[in-house]
């Protein structure tokens, strides 16, 4: 891990001509993020389940993804987080593919879900966005057709 982090970083000191502070890293991401990049603190927080699931791909893709997040604030500043400074960091000085999703089995990783129905179909919502309906912070409706998701009991 501090090797790949380490190469990213390295890439960046070479094209930019300037230093850049190494970020440190941790595993204690939850949910269905792959990772995540905390810019001031100049730290990666790693999905540990996701990781031991997709090992190859997090040095591949997703650690550089996050690197490149480090390295537009270090030199940008505050700017759109998969804006056109954060695709050529990926693109052109990185050397990697500017995806802004993982396509990763989210199964093990998922939370309870609850059942609710549109016109046209029934739809998983999150305990989260459960909690928000059940409080009336809010109200969901289908993409599709339009419809307020209703609970199915």
């Amino acid at each position: 891990m501090e090797h790949c982090i380490s190469q990213q970083v390295q890439k960046a000191q070479q094209h930019f001509q300037r230093s850049f502070e190494r970020p440190t890293f941790s595993f204690k991401l939850r949910g269905r993020a792959a990772g995540k990049a905390y810019l001031h603190l100049n730290q990666l927080r790693l999905n540990p389940v996701l990781f031991v699931q997709n090992e190859a791909e997090f040095y591949s893709d997703v650690i550089p993804h996050e690197i490149a997040h480090l390295l537009v604030f270090s030199l940008y500043g505050r700017v759109r987080p998969h804006g056109p400074e954060w695709q050529h960091m990926m693109q052109e000085v990185l050397g990697v593919p500017a995806h802004t999703r993982h396509q990763f089995d989210v199964t093990d990783v998922m939370g309870k879900t609850f059942a609710y129905r549109c016109g046209c179909d029934t739809h998983q919502l999150t305990i989260r966005r459960h909690n928000k309906i059940v409080r009336q912070q809010t109200r969901y409706r289908c993409t599709r057709c339009g419809d307020e998701l209703q609970h199915v009991s």
